[in-house]
């Protein structure tokens, strides 16, 4: 397994647990070969400020189970408008949704390609369809 395919593993993983938690708007961008310091970026949405908070210990929780890693650092946590939790390889961006549209990630990065994430079949359960593409 390459180092890449190792990093979309670690933002799939970060993504189901958002996912399991009722994060929205998930998106993981392949930023390789435009960002030095990481190879995937997870974005996701949370409404509320506990609720974003909920996702990022919901996050560290299962890449610490499931793959014995702990983030290099993290900010946000107490405001809960913005969380980062930069594991290296990937970077987690859960955000309220009113600071996700101000900070606009995907078009500062619109030139990154997508990594295919599916939402796990609980989905069709919690009636969540998201269009492809999201």
């Amino acid at each position: 397994m390459t180092v890449v395919e190792q990093s979309e593993d670690l933002g799939r993983g970060a993504a189901d647990a958002i996912f399991s938690k009722k994060g929205v708007d998930i998106a993981l961008l392949d930023v390789e070969d435009l960002f030095v310091l990481s190879d995937v970026f997870v974005i996701a949405t949370g409404t509320s400020r506990p609720h974003v908070q909920a996702l990022a210990e919901g996050v560290e929780e299962r890449l610490r189970e499931d793959f014995q890693l702990k983030p290099l650092r993290s900010e946000g946590k107490a405001e809960a408008e913005w969380i980062l939790l930069d594991y290296g390889d990937i970077i987690v961006h859960l955000f309220q949704a009113s600071a996700r549209e101000y900070y606009g990630l995907e078009r500062l990065w619109a030139d990154a390609p997508k990594v295919k994430w599916d939402e796990p079949a609980e989905a069709e359960s919690r009636g969540l369809g998201v269009a492809e593409g999201q």
